[in-house]
């Protein structure tokens, strides 16, 4: 506004040097070919029950999938549409192994295969996580650190951008690794790798929570994370009741689980100045990438 005869401004502002730089989307890596890796774990620990009582999360029954298969089936045909060969590494922690069963292991095949631990689409998890049921003995302790950072050394492998790692991780919720757990995400928070830990059953998940570090960001010995990889869902909150359709239910799990994977995925690709390559026509986006990106 004109202060008076007199006045020619209130000051001048010269910019001597700007960048325009492109800001990317999730759906644009997706698009321009990123090689998208899944992993899935499952819990086998005593907690669960033992599988031969119906009251166990790991008990099959002839008429109805337990929670730990509805999680898989659920959750995994989410994560499926994203993987690109459709064939996952399924590890298994928290078993007495054979064939003396006097060894826990926190990180194992489920397959029973370490030459080729890999399940084709989630039937294939499935079939593998009802065989190996039959071979182990669930045991304990919960330790989540070793599954980590299994997956995180493929992740330090191949930090270029042109591949990123989903861990799923199917858990009854007691753990009993933390300090461990929280060093193994702060040390994979600055690679290309998201953490979705799904909640089975009706334990207490505060814990799972805090691994969540939407309201406070996770630390471990004085380390702060990168950026927050880990996103939790409890899996009883989107199971199918009479007031809710399948469809309806599928969705809003959907939306759970990719709540924070765009933009963990974004804000590595940002950090490591990873651009997508350009569109490729083959590749056809996954049906709930709309839902990814909103």
């Amino acid at each position: 506004k004109k202060k008076g005869s007199s006045y020619k401004n209130s000051g001048e502002i010269y910019v001597n040097k700007a960048n325009i730089r492109q800001v990317y989307s999730f759906v644009d890596y997706i698009k321009g070919g990123t090689d998208i890796n899944a992993f899935i774990a499952i819990d086998f620990t005593a907690s669960n029950g033992d599988p031969r009582q119906t009251s166990s999360l790991h008990y099959i029954s002839p008429s109805a999938p337990n929670q730990y298969s509805s999680a898989i089936q659920s959750v995994g045909e989410i994560i499926e549409d994203y993987d690109t060969d459709k064939f996952f590494p399924v590890l298994g922690f928290g078993a007495r192994m054979p064939p003396d069963y006097t060894q826990v292991s926190h990180e194992f095949f489920v397959n029973g295969n370490p030459n080729n631990p890999f399940c084709h689409r989630v039937q294939g998890v499935i079939e593998a996580y009802h065989g190996c049921l039959q071979r182990i003995q669930l045991y304990g302790p919960t330790n989540f650190a070793p599954i980590i950072n299994h997956v995180a050394r493929f992740a330090h492998e191949n930090r270029s951008g042109d591949k990123y790692f989903i861990l799923l991780i199917l858990t009854d919720g007691i753990i009993t690794d933390m300090p461990m757990t929280k060093e193994a995400i702060v040390n994979a928070s600055i690679l290309p790798l998201s953490i979705i830990i799904v909640g089975v059953g009706n334990a207490d998940f505060d814990a799972m929570e805090e691994l969540d570090g939407d309201n406070v960001r996770l630390s471990s010995n004085g380390r702060f994370a990168q950026r927050d990889i880990v996103q939790f869902v409890a899996f009883r909150d989107f199971l199918q009741t009479g007031h809710t359709d399948p469809y309806t239910a599928k969705l809003r799990l959907a939306r759970e689980v990719l709540a924070e994977i765009p933009e963990q995925f974004v804000s590595y690709m940002k950090a490591n100045n990873a651009v997508p390559q350009p569109p490729k026509d083959n590749i056809a986006l996954p049906q709930t990438a709309n839902i990814a990106e909103n």
